[in-house]
This record gives structure tokens, C-alpha cells and sequence, in this order.
């Protein structure tokens, strides 16, 4: 980092290297509390909202929703949005099963499902909104250097920015975390993660279906209209193989695991597949710099819960920058970013630990340890009490909350 230029072409109050669902998450967040902000971004943004760029869909939970309504992004979201209004997860054929019924939380939603293109496009037009964002895309990092005084992106192009904070918001194998030194713990799952939609005869009624096979769980997850996006964890060494099948048979597999409960199957769109891997920065924070979203943490995709780890993640730091800011303090100071950092970890890694628990626990067809989990599942099923606290959980509503994940402004 030494030697960087520090004669800025652009200065501005936030630096956001990753223009994905998490860093215009922040960018649009920090406008609406008044900050200029940068995003630096290396896909083209007409692709990103192309419906091939990401087949995926994303869970989001009622907190999380709170949050998009309170920065305007919501309203944009809302008619695409499919309500999870129950969630049913069994393992296998067994009979024995855990129902999660909203009408235990007073009726709110669970979440929603939400194509990821839906989102990215309600967050590039909210961008487009506010002359407090400039998004640099197609653009890439070449180097950049955090001191006492402020963080200095040089770019590519040999475009210079300068600002009191970076945030490194690029995913898994972030460049800003890489280049700043912070370690990271994190390892490769067997296992390869397959996505596609099917539509269905039958009406899925809101309901969300997490079932455990043994090479991971299998999703259902309900979509607008008759149709549901599949999660499929399969054995990497036999996903190739699975990705490779012609349509007829790829269904056939899909049917195979899905069951009769929906009526007849078809395919809708094209699929993808990722491997899955689990990572955890050392540190959130370093001098004059923030990690937030996959940059900072990685989960397997069990819980549907990565992007909502991000979400709050934007709402902690969004809301410390910005009260720092409104007393006249230095919102890149290390003090700032400290508490956003203390604030956010330990219900990262509680999480990870609970997904990562949960994958090992049944990604297996162990007889003595299917029974044993068999029968946690209907133990649970049964103590309404402990159903809700989980439920409110998932819901993304407990403990110390920052406040746009209570739906306030900032």
C-alpha cells in the first residue's frame, strides 16, 4: 500500500468496494441518513439485473424487510415478494416432523422469498434515486491505503477516491480483506449447492419445506405464483453429474425428492449450482476500515439466513456511522467501528455455529443418529414456547436490534 497517490479525484464521506445485494444495501442506507458514498463495483449493473445473471433467490427475513421498507427499497420489492407463512421441516420420509406456524407470532410473516434479481433492481433504481451515490461499474480496486487521516482507493483507471471509511463488501474471497491482512477461518463443505425453479400444479399455500437427506438439505421455498425455488445440496463429487442430466431426467430427480405433494413438476428457467464453504474474518475492522456481508462471513445456505447476516450488518454499522456523524465525530475512527464490530459477532458466530452444527447433524442416514434427530424434531414440535423463541428468531426480531431492523428510521 506504500506509495499510493493521496491527491484525490473524488472525495467523499464512504468508500463501498461491492455493489452487490449487501453494499447497495449500505450505500442506499447511509443516503437516506445523509452521507455521500462511492461504490466501486466490478460487474456491469444493466447485468447484474438481468434475469441471467443470478437465478437465485434469497430469504428475507421480516426483520430484514423492515429494514429495505425503512430505506424506501421495499415498496419496489413488495409485489414480487411471496410470504413464507408456515415452515415444515422433516427429515427424510420419516413422519415425525417440526411445523413452524405463523399464526404463532401473531400472524406476521416468517419472511419472504425474493428473487435476488428483484432486489438488485429495486436497489440500483434506489440508487439511481439519490445523487448522494455514484456508482462506479464496470471498475475494479487496484490498491488502497487506510492511515490516520482517511482511506484512499486508487482504481484501475487511475481514479483516485478518498473518504473517513472503506467498507469491503465483495464476497467471499473479498479483495479489501485479502489486501488489509485480516486473516480468516474457513473451509469447503463436500458439497455443491444446486438452484433452479419449478412451477407446479398445485398451490404451495405460503408454505416454506426444508427437508434433510443424506448428502444436505433439500429446500421448497414458495415463489409468486404457482411455483418454488429448490435448494439442492448435493455430494460435490456427484453434482457435475446432476448439473450434466438432460431436462426430463434433472425433473425426474427433482420429483424424486420433492414428492407428490405439489402436483406435476415443471422446469422454469435455467439452473445453477456453487460450492458451499464456510468463512469467518478475524476481525471486522481494521484502521479506517469496515467488512460487512460474505467479506466478513460465510454460511452454508441451511438456514437461508447469509443475506440476512448482511442486512444486519448494514443496520449496525449504517446506524453507528451515522449517530457518530450527527455528534461530529469521526465516523471512520477506530472507536466507531469497534462498537459495530463488537456488536455484530457474536450473532455471526452463533449462527454459524448453529448452521454448521445443523449440516453435520443430519447431512448423514446414521440409523442411531436419524432416531435421535427424529425425535428433537417432534420433541420441539411440541413445546410451543420454545417454537416461538426460534421462530422469532429465524424472523430476524430478537435481541439488541439495530434500528432499521425495528423498521425506524436512521
Amino acid at each position: 500500500m506504500a506509495g499510493i497517490e493521496t491527491r484525490a479525484d473524488s472525495e467523499t464521506d464512504l468508500i463501498i468496494v461491492g455493489g452487490g445485494m449487501v453494499g447497495l444495501t449500505l450505500a442506499v442506507a447511509a443516503a437516506a441518513g445523509g452521507l455521500r458514498t462511492a461504490v466501486v463495483d466490478r460487474a456491469d449493473p444493466a447485468a447484474q439485473v438481468d434475469a441471467g445473471f443470478d437465478g437465485r433467490t434469497s430469504a428475507i427475513a421480516y426483520g430484514s424487510q423492515r429494514l429495505l421498507d425503512a430505506i424506501g427499497v421495499w415498496p419496489a420489492m413488495a409485489a414480487e415478494a411471496e410470504p413464507i407463512v408456515d415452515i415444515r421441516v422433516s427429515d427424510g420420509d420419516s413422519r415425525l416432523f417440526l411445523h413452524y406456524d405463523g399464526a404463532m407470532v401473531d400472524g406476521e410473516p416468517l419472511g419472504f422469498i425474493v428473487e435476488n434479481r428483484v432486489t438488485r433492481t429495486a436497489l440500483h433504481a434506489a440508487a439511481r434515486g439519490t445523487d448522494r451515490i455514484r456508482l462506479l461499474a464496470p471498475a475494479a480496486v487496484a490498491d488502497f491505503a487506510c492511515d490516520g487521516a482517511a482511506a484512499i482507493v486508487r482504481l484501475e483507471g487511475g481514479t483516485v477516491l478518498r473518504a473517513p471509511l472503506l467498507v469491503g463488501a465483495d464476497g467471499r474471497n473479498s479483495f479489501i480483506r485479502r489486501r488489509a491482512g485480516i486473516a480468516a477461518t474457513e473451509w469447503s463443505y463436500p458439497q455443491t449447492g444446486i438452484v433452479c425453479t419449478i412451477a407446479h400444479a398445485r398451490s404451495h399455500r405460503g408454505v416454506a419445506h426444508e427437508r434433510f437427506l443424506p448428502a444436505g438439505p433439500f429446500a421448497i421455498l414458495p415463489m409468486t405464483g404457482n411455483r418454488s425455488s429448490l435448494v439442492w445440496t448435493e455430494r460435490a463429487d456427484l453434482a457435475p453429474a446432476m448439473m450434466a442430466l438432460p431436462d426430463d431426467e434433472f425433473l425426474a430427480e427433482i420429483e424424486r425428492r420433492v414428492g407428490g405433494f405439489l402436483g406435476a413438476l415443471s422446469l422454469t428457467g435455467p439452473r445453477w449450482s456453487y460450492p458451499l464453504a464456510l468463512l469467518h474474518a478475524n476481525r471486522y475492522a481494521d484502521r479506517r476500515l469496515a467488512l460487512i456481508g460474505d467479506a466478513a462471513h460465510a454460511v452454508h445456505p441451511i438456514a437461508g439466513q447469509g443475506l440476512n447476516l448482511g442486512l444486519k450488518d448494514v443496520a449496525a454499522l449504517a446506524e453507528v456511522m451515522i449517530d457518530a456523524r450527527r455528534l461530529g465525530l469521526d465516523m471512520g475512527a477506530d472507536d466507531v467501528l469497534e462498537r459495530y464490530a463488537r456488536w455484530r459477532r457474536f450473532d455471526n458466530l452463533a449462527l454459524i455455529a448453529a448452521t454448521d452444527s445443523l449440516n453435520r447433524l443430519f447431512s448423514n442416514d446414521i440409523a442411531p443418529v436419524k432416531l435421535a434427530r427424529d425425535l428433537g424434531l417432534a420433541a420441539v414440535n411440541r413445546l410451543p414456547p420454545l417454537k416461538r423463541l426460534f421462530m422469532r428468531h429465524a424472523m430476524g426480531v430478537v435481541g439488541d436490534l439495530p434500528r432499521l431492523m425495528r423498521g425506524e428510521a436512521l
